[in-house]
């Protein structure tokens, strides 16, 4: 991973309009790092600007025209609320969204941030990002660049332990979309080839949960836990997913329906919550069996 930044002499001479670039060169796929950059459900992971800080979404609309709204909590701090406008998204290669940044309702800077990525082939791709800023309170530049460099930093962590897989589905979205949310039919198609579920409480909803077991073909157990997050009808579902009922969790997961022509592609998408569950999990084929899933699902709703 590397880093470049330039116009930091501008920084520093206090120039409130600064222009700041950086540049990160990541162990993904362009569209794995993709999914990383936009999705809410991975954004929720890296977005924060230190370790010690969680931020919560409050709207994440992640389309051209769509909107964000978060706050970034800091303790013996006001919160900072941050505004995104999604302008332009090119799927895998770009996207441009305003910033705005709140401080009790007193708005401290605006940004127009500049995405763009490059597939250097293989597992490699790179990240450049342009943030052209309009400081209205003081050290404001200052604080942009301690904290994009933080975040990219981080951002570049979490795609390297992102997995997504996706499967187009000749069926239209409400359909997929029912399978996959209504509670007496995702138990029936969820799991690799020759997988089975047994469900202890069942609840799809933002805020709900699944509690269930896969079996094998050989008869072994394991346990799961799925806490949903985010229930965006017929458009997106965000959820964690904890090893066993209130176990620990080992990755935020997502999913993604887009219809076109009445066929939907459906993305399928998770961040683990360490580098070596995800060396675990794509030692042990998580991404086939991820695959086999989707498979499932399309037979389920007879769209193969």
């Amino acid at each position: 991973m590397t880093l470049a930044l330039d116009d930091a002499a501008d920084i520093a001479a206090g120039d409130r309009f600064p222009t700041l670039r950086f540049t990160r060169e990541i162990a993904a796929p362009a569209s794995v790092l993709w999914q990383a950059w936009t999705a809410p459900a991975a954004r929720a992971v890296w977005a924060a600007p230190s370790p010690e800080v969680r931020v919560t979404f409050l709207e994440a609309d992640p389309r051209a025209g769509g909107r964000e709204v978060s706050l970034c909590p800091v303790a013996g701090q006001p919160d900072i609320r941050c505004e995104v406008g999604w302008l332009a998204l090119e799927p895998g290669r770009r996207s441009v969204n305003s910033e705005l940044l709140l401080c009790e309702g007193v708005p401290q800077s605006a940004a127009l941030v500049t995405a763009e990525i490059a597939d250097l082939g293989g597992t490699r791709s790179r990240l450049a990002v342009t943030v052209q800023l309009a400081a209205l309170a003081t050290d404001m530049a200052a604080g942009y660049r301690r904290g994009f460099a933080a975040g990219l930093d981080t951002l570049a962590r979490v795609a390297e332990r992102t997995m997504v897989m996706q499967r187009v589905i000749r069926a239209p979205r409400a359909l997929v979309w029912a399978a996959w949310t209504d509670p007496a039919t995702l138990p029936q198609w969820w799991g690799p080839d020759g997988f089975s579920c047994r469900t202890k409480r069942i609840d799809l909803r933002a805020g709900g949960e699944w509690v269930f077991d896969m079996i094998a073909p050989d008869g072994t157990v394991f346990p799961n836990h799925h806490r949903y997050g985010e229930m965006r009808r017929e458009e997106r579902l965000g959820y964690t997913l904890l090893w066993g009922e209130d176990g620990p969790k080992h990755a935020d997961a997502w999913a993604t329906f887009d219809e076109a022509g009445g066929v939907t592609t459906v993305t399928l998408g998770m961040v683990f919550s360490t580098a070596a569950e995800f060396q675990a999990a794509a030692g042990f084929g998580a991404v086939e069996l991820g695959l086999q899933t989707l498979g499932k699902l399309a037979r389920f709703i007879g769209a193969t």
